[in-house]
């Protein structure tokens, strides 16, 4: 346990009914009696755990003291608390003075301010949660979409942390077993023995690490960047997918003359569109630097939606961008596109529809029309299934949802085939025993039962203050 008080205000500065200041630590209660009268003007003698009481917070240590809010303090007992210290947490007003004068006031009494995810970092460290539930808290704060959020709560329920120690488990029953024929070698058991355990644990491995490219897609989502010549209506594609007028659309081309970014929820995918200026040869230096910033936009992106227009024949500028679309796919083979047919509202003039299908071969190709929104909804349930790379989901089912997790799984499973090479090539048991135990290690990192303090505070320092 920690021997400092720490205190922070842990919701968003700014006006709302109510903003919390939180402390934990030893000094968390003895602050508490120092700071917070009753209606009266009393000290209270006794809190009693988890019950609220509605008072004032006062400076200078008595009743005469300066009035600096009306608050409901509570009191929670350690270890029955987020940390498993003793926690303070004052319901104050929800004003940017209020809570910095009574957050100053308990620096004052003798706290001092916490640092990013400090709040989390000791339940941690106190065994409340491990670390992939601790970083499942920031998921839960940052959640854009629901079954992001679903999978977020599903972490921090332990969902992962069972499975990742049902592999680690398979992993010890092997080293296990080893360990004993290298202590006992007069028994003459043959590594190869574990083989058909460690394939089964693989296999358990295998099925984790096949959830990452989705699990990551829910969490952060992609890029998608809508390209097109002027006047193609990418302006009103964005629009209609937020369902609100974000950008400005008019019959003039070049009236989008920067870049343009909207999250939008695309069937439980968080999806940032980025609304491009149309890429056309010009002379204006503003719509230049806007075309410029296009391309960027276009190299950056995960999902490519090329906007064509349907009422006219294909232009040169229309093919320049499919073979740009063409080249980008070709440099990273991730990176997805979808060709969209906009204004089918008007009377279908499209000529040369087959050379885009011949220049981009396999892609989607949609009809739609943003200005009456037909056929929307099949764009967006395609975009979605491009997303997750056509994979059905279900998104109940327990997925890695992070990088980090998705990198020390991938080591895991690299340790462990090496493992299995060595019991299949009949080497001896500590070959195999070694590679198990480096298995081990890079599924503890996921969890933190093995875990360098470097990481640790990586991790937190992405946390804000106050959680």
């Amino acid at each position: 346990m920690y021997t400092d008080t720490i205190s922070a205000i842990s919701t968003g500065l700014g006006e709302g009914g109510i903003g919390i200041v939180r402390l934990t630590g030893p000094q968390a209660l003895p602050i508490l009696h120092n700071i917070f009268r009753t209606p009266g003007g009393k000290r209270k003698s006794k809190f009693e755990s988890h019950r609220l009481y509605y008072g004032q917070v006062v400076s200078g240590g008595d009743a005469r003291g300066e009035l600096l809010d009306e608050v409901m303090a509570v009191y929670l007992a350690g270890p029955r608390t987020y940390t498993r210290e003793d926690m303070v947490e004052l319901n104050c007003h929800g004003g940017v003075v209020p809570l910095e004068r009574v957050l100053n006031l308990t620096l004052e009494q003798g706290a001092r301010l916490a640092e990013p995810g400090e709040f989390t970092l000791r339940a941690f460290l106190n065994g409340r949660i491990d670390l992939a539930q601790a970083e499942a808290v920031l998921d839960i704060v940052r959640s854009k979409t629901g079954p992001g959020l679903e999978q977020a709560l599903g972490q921090l329920a332990g969902n992962l942390s069972r499975r990742i120690a049902a592999v680690r488990q398979g992993l010890l029953s092997s080293l296990a077993h080893l360990e004993a024929m290298i202590d006992f070698p007069e028994d003459d058991v043959p590594p190869a023995s574990v083989a058909p355990q460690l394939l089964q644990t693989q296999a358990e491995l295998e099925k984790l690490l096949a959830t990452a490219d989705a699990g990551i897609i829910y969490r952060q989502g992609i890029r998608a960047a809508i390209v097109g010549v002027p006047n193609v209506g990418k302006s009103s594609l964005l629009n209609a997918l937020l369902r609100a007028d974000r950008a400005i659309v008019t019959p003039i081309a070049g009236t989008t003359r920067d870049v343009i970014e909207e999250t939008v929820n695309l069937r439980g995918v968080p999806v940032v569109l980025v609304d491009t200026a149309g890429i056309t040869a010009t002379e204006d230096v503003v719509e230049a630097l806007g075309i410029e910033r296009s391309r960027q936009a276009l190299s950056s992106a995960d999902l490519l939606l090329l906007v064509l227009d349907s009422s006219r024949e294909l232009g040169p500028g229309d093919l320049e961008l499919v073979e740009a679309v063409r080249g980008e796919l070709a440099r990273e083979s991730g990176k997805k596109a979808c060709v969209i047919l906009n204004k089918s509202d008007l009377a279908p003039q499209i000529v040369g529809i087959s050379r885009v299908e011949e220049l981009l071969p396999g892609l989607p190709v949609v009809s739609i029309s943003a200005v009456t929104g037909e056929r929307l909804d099949e764009l967006e349930e395609k975009l979605s299934r491009l997303a997750l790379g056509g994979q059905n989901v279900a998104t109940h089912s327990v997925m890695v949802t992070n990088e980090r997790h998705r990198r020390a799984l991938a080591q895991a499973a690299e340790h462990l085939e090496a493992a299995i090479l060595s019991s299949e090539g009949g080497l001896p048991a500590d070959f195999v025993s070694i590679d198990l135990r480096l298995a081990m290690d890079c599924l503890g990192e996921i969890t933190g039962e093995s875990v360098q303090d470097s990481l640790l505070k990586e991790i937190f320092e992405n946390f804000c203050i106050g959680k």
